[in-house]
């Protein structure tokens, strides 16, 4: 198997969709503008190669392959016409996504889709000049583990594009759910609401963070807590999903000030080093 995958934006999302596509058999064009961000992605795509070398999940030759399929861009004018699938995963902001998808559609992908967890796929389509092609994508972290893909289907959104996007899900090794377009989709509408009450758990002192996430993973088979998660995701990305959703539903989505708070102070979570609990060199401590 062969093609072209585009993977627009070298954060923890866009790094893990080049690497299920690369592993896929896809020719995957990695595009990211900021330099040292691309850099990084690259390095620990690497990282992630040897690591399933070590484990016994790729051979030494299958690394060395994935490797020799990803190049990196540092923008979409870098980037030829006719791709089979090009993903957007940028910040969760409607007026950048906007923009990098127009961009994105002038190069004609059979496939166009968002990674977005929260806006609408129809807002997103505004502007574009075949909205039948385009769907929401939305991939989980870490994208190489999860089985989850959900496919979000905009009002616009042609039946052979939703079919493709199940094909494609098929191909990278997941498991589609399709669901209506609707700000928070399925996934993100649930989680980011117990994400949310279990800030406020920790803004009143009902428990530790600790014992937040043990309660949830005992309790009710959760395979990590809710604060856990939002230290994986982001704070800054779970702060923008919360905000967007407050806008469409109203106050039940507000953020909590904790998390505000947390965000402003640059405590994001995992990839900042300190969230609801420390890391080290990517370990909860």
């Amino acid at each position: 198997m062969s093609g072209r995958f585009v993977v627009v934006g070298a954060g923890t999302m866009g790094l893990g969709i080049a690497y299920v596509a690369a592993g896929a058999g896809y020719a995957v064009e990695l595009v990211e503008v900021d330099p040292a961000r691309g850099a990084a992605a690259v390095e620990r795509l690497g990282e992630l190669w040897e690591r399933g070398v070590q484990r016994g999940k790729l051979t030494a030759d299958e690394a060395a392959a994935n490797r020799k399929r990803l190049t990196l861009r540092a923008g979409l004018a870098e980037v030829a016409e006719g791709p089979d699938v090009i993903v957007e995963a940028v910040p969760e902001r409607l007026d950048l996504k906007r923009a990098v998808l127009r961009e994105a559609a002038a190069l004609r992908p059979a496939l166009l889709g968002s990674n977005t967890s929260s806006i609408s796929i129809g807002e997103l389509a505004a502007g574009l000049d075949r909205p039948e092609d385009f769907l929401g994508l939305h991939f989980f972290n870490p994208v190489w583990a999860m089985a989850l893909l959900e496919i979000v289907v905009g009002p616009a959104t042609a039946e052979e594009t939703t079919a493709a996007a199940v094909a494609l899900a098929t191909r990278l090794g997941k498991d589609p759910v399709v669901v209506r377009d609707m700000p928070g989709f399925a996934t993100s509408r649930l989680g980011v609401t117990l994400g949310l009450e279990a800030i406020r758990m920790v803004a009143d002192g009902v428990a530790s963070p600790a014992d937040i996430d043990k309660a949830m993973v005992l309790g009710y088979r959760h395979p990590v807590g809710p604060l856990e998660l939002t230290d994986l995701v982001g704070l800054d990305v779970r702060l923008d999903i919360a905000r967007t959703l407050q806008a469409a539903y109203g106050d039940r989505f507000a953020p909590p000030p904790l998390l505000e708070q947390m965000v402003a102070d640059g405590r994001l979570g995992k990839k900042s080093g300190q969230g609801f609990y420390r890391w080290e060199g990517g370990v909860k401590q």
